[in-house]
């Protein structure tokens, strides 16, 4: 049987990753007791203390055990957690020591959304892949330099270590974590039970691009400002380095040292953020969004949004404008 502790921490904590990854995982038990099978999971909420959490002010959280009284557990899973990050990581910083404690004694360990924080501070995540919500990914990547985030990926997977995307895509993992202990036939069961879709990958349909800007490099800083004023035109690098006064190699490591994109990715991923706006209005076919944001070649323009998206730009319009007609 795996033990599983599903950690309580302080603050703000999302209640729905508590309460749904709980649910998942006893449900999962639950199918298999009435197949006739053992139940494969233990679940426990563990506190750094006993006294009752409160998330959000509102729901009061009473954990099964504290983390002095876990001395060994199978898979440890990380909530997220709401709030100034550093102030998060500081708050639940007794978490720390325990769960890299866990982690040499052979237990996994996953965050959930934000939860990627709590798990980065632990020093585990270095020089690995990490997902988090694409919204918190420029403070990730601030905090923790010697992670590599993949902000469009729905899970990673590397040595023991799971991080999942941002909200309800932890979900997913939580679904990919009981096919790796229970079985493809519980996942699926699972899935349908709860109406996930357990072939997402990726979050990048949903993230919503404003630019890397919270660096100190002011003349970076103008040129992104100058891209997004001008996305519409043929932009070329070699002028943006004339305009700075800075040799291409110069300006090309500069740029992507503050934005962690080159470029070429800035300029795509502008005109993509446009392009997604239009196709979500409904109001021009494909083509004229693609002539509206700068792209002459269908071909290239629908490379570079699925690249970019995940998605086809005729998928994305066909599912967006629905969703925005359905809401008006």
């Amino acid at each position: 049987m795996k033990h599983i502790s599903i950690l309580v921490p302080e603050g703000n904590s999302s209640l729905s990753n508590l309460e749904a990854t709980h649910k998942m995982f006893n449900m999962a038990n639950d199918f298999l007791v009435k197949m006739g099978k053992a139940p494969v999971f233990k679940t426990q909420l563990v506190a750094t203390h006993k006294d009752a959490r409160l998330s959000n002010g509102i729901f009061t959280i009473i954990p099964d055990a504290t983390i002095a009284e876990v001395k060994q557990t199978d898979l440890v899973i990380i909530p997220a957690i709401h709030g100034n990050y550093e102030k998060v990581v500081e708050a639940n910083k007794d978490f720390i020591p325990w769960i890299v404690q866990q982690y040499k004694n052979g237990a996994e360990i996953a965050s959930l959304c934000i939860g990627a924080f709590l798990l980065a501070s632990t020093g585990l995540l270095d020089g690995r892949n990490c997902a988090t919500h694409w919204i918190a990914a420029d403070d990730f990547r601030a905090m923790f330099p010697k992670v590599n985030l993949v902000d469009d990926k729905i899970i990673t997977d590397e040595h023991g270590l799971y991080t999942s995307g941002g909200a309800y895509s932890s979900l997913n993992l939580n679904l990919y974590l009981v096919e790796k202990f229970a079985g493809r036939e519980m996942a699926v069961l699972s899935s349908k039970v709860f109406e996930i879709d357990i072939s997402r990958n990726s979050q990048s349909p949903f993230i919503i691009f404003k630019g890397q800007k919270s660096h100190d490099d002011d003349e970076i800083l103008k040129v992104q400002e100058f891209i997004e004023a001008n996305f519409q035109e043929k932009l070329n690098v070699d002028d943006l380095c004339a305009d700075m006064a800075l040799s291409r190699r110069t300006f090309e490591r500069r740029f992507k040292k503050a934005t962690s994109n080159t470029v070429v990715e800035y300029m795509q991923r502008v005109k993509v953020e446009a392009a997604k706006k239009e196709l979500e209005s409904g109001r021009k076919n494909v083509n004229e969004v693609m002539y509206d944001v700068g792209y002459n070649d269908p071909k290239a323009f629908r490379d570079v949004f699925r690249k970019i998206t995940d998605m086809t730009p005729l998928d994305y319009m066909n599912r967006y404008r629905k969703m925005a007609q359905t809401e008006t």
